[in-house]
């Protein structure tokens, strides 16, 4: 779904350190939990080995029920894509596709923020809240992790 033409995912973990897990929670920023010590992520490639991007997926509570993600990071360190897999809440509070857009191309900054460049969606406040929650968790266990170090 995310690399219609990749040729191969090669599954990798990455098992972080307590220093390497507060690193990425002090990264997310805002007081964004990283809770997990053990990340499994993939690497999308082309025929040629050439790397089309990192698939991540992130499982958390919006309000009392769970949403997974699938967040895709492009060379450039931003998201590349975001997809909705699993909404357990009402369907009136899930995130529209048009919303979600705008995480694409968003670095680990003060942009990707509901005070920033990121609107609040009325009615689905929380919702809005964990999918920038969940793309600043990725975006910082991504540059902890550094999948694409020896790729460049």
């Amino acid at each position: 779904m995310a690399f219609p033409s990749a040729a191969q995912f090669d599954r990798h973990t990455a098992f972080l350190s307590d220093a390497e897990r507060v690193a990425a929670e002090a990264a997310a920023g805002n007081g964004i939990r990283v809770e997990q010590s053990v990340v499994t992520y993939y690497i999308a490639r082309h025929a040629a080995d050439s790397v089309l991007g990192v698939v991540y997926f992130d499982a958390h509570i919006v309000r009392t029920l769970d949403e997974v993600l699938m967040i895709v990071v492009g060379h450039d360190d931003t998201i590349a894509r975001i997809d909705i897999l699993r909404f357990a809440e009402p369907p009136e509070y899930r995130a529209p596709d048009g919303w979600l857009e705008l995480l694409i191309g968003v670095p680990l900054s003060d942009e990707l923020s509901m005070k920033g460049d990121i609107p609040n969606m009325t009615g689905a406040s929380l919702t809005a809240r964990a999918v920038v929650q969940a793309g600043r968790r990725v975006l910082a266990l991504h540059q902890i992790i550094g999948p694409f170090d020896d790729e460049r």
